[in-house]
């Protein structure tokens, strides 16, 4: 099967959507599929797609050309190549693709509906204007989260009969040696992975962690680990306005190998975002063997399964009751930690793609008998 990409997410500093886009592009290549990735402009996670991909990369800079190769460009060179199958592995399809040509679009999340205020204006507006044509035109839909899936469902009533849950993978990573050295790391943590934005609610979280007895801040520090955000530049005046400045770390953005690293040596994760489509941390420290503290809602009590400890997110107080519970109660931490492989074995790649070709399958053959 011949298999059309949008890639316009490899071209952005690399997220959780580009890591979902460059393994699901591994493990298809690993099935024999044909893949065709489209760029508006080179990527640097070159090196990470395999060699027998072919990539059609265009000189489109910036978010507004973006917009301008996806819809005018895109569709013109999908027909060229004669694509059995295209694929927007991110929100996102041509406004006018060619009409002999299925369509299969994946929508992570609605951050734009449920939890709207934490996000920017300008990516709030694409995805109310961009993602509900693309939902609509789409020859079938995917989602990575039964919590995803119901609220496509609830929010889109007509299209229910065409979205497919496809549950994403989970990432080995490498480890390095240097890292805790280079970092200073010589006492327990707990590590925040991910962006640095309004919905992952690192306030709540550093509130959260300040109001500990100061005998658990010295004994166990906070790691806050990934790239930078928005709204967040002012992270380090809230950290010392809360006096806790000396046990709150901030690595910056950190290497695949510095991040297996900081899982490895964690000893739990936390994660009391405001709304997640999935949140490839849990899984990623589950692999690593250690627990998590994560969110009561959306898809995170499902990702998380019975290797998560679950928190109010609104709640500074409810965060600090579950923190103290995983760094106090033995018999709850050991039990949270058994179930942390098994939690992770859930979600490979390898099924992953499996599932995303029978759906590629399925589009093809309801576009043949339409």
């Amino acid at each position: 099967m011949r298999i059309g990409i949008d890639a316009r997410n490899l071209v952005s500093p690399l997220s959780g959507i580009s890591r979902y886009i460059i393994e699901t592009t591994r493990h298809l290549a690993a099935l024999g599929a044909e893949l065709y990735l489209y760029l508006p402009e080179a990527t640097p996670a070159q090196e990470s797609l395999p060699p027998s991909v072919q990539q059609d990369v265009s000189i489109f800079h910036g978010a507004i050309p973006r917009v301008f190769w996806g819809n005018a460009c895109l569709p013109r060179l999908i027909q060229r190549d004669k694509i059995d199958v295209f694929w927007g592995p991110a929100h996102r399809l041509p406004w006018i693709a060619p009409v002999n040509i299925p369509t299969v679009l994946t929508i992570h999340d609605l951050v734009w509906r449920h939890a709207p205020s934490t996000m920017r204006l300008k990516g709030w507006l694409a995805e109310r204007v961009f993602m509900g044509p693309a939902i609509r035109r789409a020859t079938q839909i995917v989602t990575i989260s039964h919590a995803s899936h119901d609220a496509i469902c609830a929010l889109y009533p007509s299209i229910q009969d065409k979205v497919n849950l496809v549950w994403p993978g989970c990432t080995p990573l490498p480890t390095s040696d240097m890292t805790l050295t280079r970092h200073g790391l010589s006492r327990p943590y707990m590590l925040f992975v991910g962006t640095l934005e309004p919905r992952k609610n690192l306030i709540n979280l550093l509130r959260a962690y300040a109001l500990l007895p100061e005998a658990l801040r010295q004994q166990w520090q906070l790691v806050i680990a990934e790239g930078n955000g928005w709204k967040l530049n002012h992270l380090e005046n809230i950290i010392s306005e809360l006096n806790i400045a000396q046990n709150v770390l901030l690595t910056g953005f950190v290497s695949d190998a510095e991040l297996g690293t900081l899982y490895a040596n964690a000893e739990f994760l936390v994660m009391p975002s405001f709304y997640e489509g999935f949140g490839l941390p849990i899984i990623e420290a589950n692999a690593a063997g250690i627990p998590v503290l994560t969110s009561c809602l959306s898809s995170m009590p499902e990702v998380g399964g019975d290797a998560a400890f679950l928190v109010d997110p609104y709640s500074p107080e409810s965060i600090t009751n579950g923190l103290e519970s995983m760094m106090t109660n033995k018999a709850l931490y050991q039990k949270l930690v058994a179930s942390t492989k098994t939690n992770a074995a859930r979600f490979t790649w390898e099924n992953s793609a499996k599932a995303l070709v029978r759906v590629f399958e399925q589009a093809a053959k309801k576009k043949l008998l339409s």
